[in-house]
């Protein structure tokens, strides 16, 4: 298994207004995209560095996609590749590859303290390739 690096950190968003002023306009981040689930807004990706971004989650009632907030996500090169080393470790894949709405490939796995990891193989079709 190759990790590439971090590719995103996902936090939760009580003003998403504020965080967006706060990232962007005191830290200087880019605001890159933006996801909706069923038509909702529920996502404001922002661009740290290339290939890197902070995930912002609306908190609002059903703005939350379950169990996607608060998660550490590592790109890698070979997600299936991810999904056979973790196994043969001896190690639970919580949920097996799959595209995600953003069209990357992904799997997820919790660290022994309950913490979730994406694990994301990114797509050339992607909003976070293109961006």
């Amino acid at each position: 298994m190759k990790i590439e690096g971090i590719g995103h950190l996902a936090l939760r968003c009580h003003d998403m207004e504020k965080s967006l002023a706060f990232y962007c306009g005191v830290l200087g981040m880019e605001k890159a995209f933006s996801l909706d689930v069923d038509g909702k807004r529920c996502i404001e990706y922002l661009k740290v560095a290339p290939r890197q971004f902070l995930e912002l989650f609306y908190d609002y009632e059903g703005g939350v996609v379950e169990g996607s907030f608060a998660h550490l996500c590592l790109h890698v090169e070979d997600i299936f590749e991810v999904e056979k080393a973790l196994l043969a470790a001896g190690w639970p894949v919580d949920i097996a590859p799959k595209q995600g709405l953003d069209t990357n490939w992904q799997c997820w796995a919790t660290d022994p303290d309950g913490n979730k990891i994406e694990f994301m193989q990114l797509s050339p079709e992607s909003p976070q390739a293109k961006a």
